[in-house]
């Protein structure tokens, strides 16, 4: 596994800082501690974080970017993990049914029972780790990884948004209809994302998600 972060530009408007693969809590918050360091820095009009990641886009186009590069490399090192204390959402599930169609799918990998899958699904508090993918996605930690389960061989052309699914070691709540490669699992009617509320989006990194159950369909 790289040890070291990498730097890559995104055109000539923006740069991309993806740190080395851990997954973990405190390195993510790591990442929103860097987020607020540089969106300080005045070539810097925007800094995004992402899952193991953070995009810094220019006010301006930096003089120099190796001397940016340098001193975002600098501050990487010099950040301590960042604990922003944000809001818990309870999210109810409809597990299962039209709405789940691929939890026989987890069922056949984990060879775990519905109702063990659904336990175990529910029971930790998932932090938001960032936002990305599509307006108003969650990347969330915390899953319990005896429920993990691999992306399917063949995404699904279209799902509806607040559909739960699990992908790898990782959960997560659809914010709109689109293409996936995850196993969905339920459906919840939760409204992720509002152009017209102020902010948009439901949620922002430091918040925690709880699934509840509101039913199980066999």
């Amino acid at each position: 596994m790289n040890s070291e972060p990498k730097i890559s530009l995104l055109g000539t408007s923006a740069l991309l800082f993806e740190a080395p693969g851990d997954t973990s809590l405190a390195a993510q918050q790591r990442i929103w501690a860097l987020a607020r360091e540089a969106e300080a820095w005045p070539e810097v009009r925007e800094a995004v974080p992402g899952m193991n990641n953070l995009m810094l886009s220019f006010a301006q186009v930096p003089h120099s970017l190796q001397a940016l590069e340098q001193r975002l490399l600098a501050a990487w090192q010099a950040a301590r993990p960042l604990s922003l204390e944000g809001r818990v959402i309870e999210l109810p599930v409809v597990y299962g049914g039209a709405g789940g169609p691929h939890l026989a799918d987890v069922v056949a990998h984990t060879g775990m029972g519905i109702d063990e899958i659904v336990e175990r699904h529910c029971a930790p508090l998932y932090p938001v780790y960032a936002l990305g993918s599509h307006p108003g996605y969650c990347y969330l930690g915390g899953m319990d990884p005896r429920i993990a389960t691999p992306r399917r061989a063949v995404p699904v052309l279209s799902i509806p948004g607040g559909a739960v699914s699990i992908g790898g070691t990782q959960t997560g709540v659809s914010a709109s209809d689109g293409p996936s490669g995850w196993n969905t699992i339920g459906s919840t009617t939760m409204c992720f994302f509002d152009p017209a509320r102020k902010p948009p989006a439901l949620l922002q990194p430091g918040d925690s998600i709880r699934f509840r159950v509101q039913q199980v369909i066999r």
